[in-house]
């Protein structure tokens, strides 16, 4: 999508503190951490919107993202424990709407979260 700030962040027209990526997903910090470690990931293809609109079709790709936030929490050394989130729709806190998880750690989370 031509006006996405991810997709754009996913092709280097918009600089970002890349981490890691594999073929399908890329891994960057977020420009406004919620935590010590704050990483985004996402798919480098608009696949969707929100989690709302996965289908069986993106299990590849879920599986490399999910793979991929493990390597990066263990490089990162979260061994204490790290959080993996998605928000869904603007109501939850979903500003960009490319699918997108926060992976979140280097400090203790309390439930609920806050």
């Amino acid at each position: 999508m031509a006006d996405c700030l991810f997709c754009k962040i996913a092709v280097g027209s918009i600089p970002s503190e890349r981490v890691e990526e594999t073929e399908r997903v890329l891994a960057f910090r977020d420009i406004n951490p919620a935590a010590p470690t704050h990483v985004l990931l996402i798919p480098k293809e608009h696949v969707a919107d929100s989690a709302a609109q996965i289908r069986s079709e993106h299990g590849e790709m879920l599986a490399e993202l999910f793979e991929l936030a493990a390597r990066i929490a263990e490089d990162e050394h979260l061994a204490d424990g790290w959080r993996l989130v998605t928000n869904v729709g603007a109501g939850a806190g979903q500003s960009v709407f490319h699918l997108h998880m926060h992976l979140l750690g280097g400090r203790p989370f309390g439930w609920p979260p806050g």
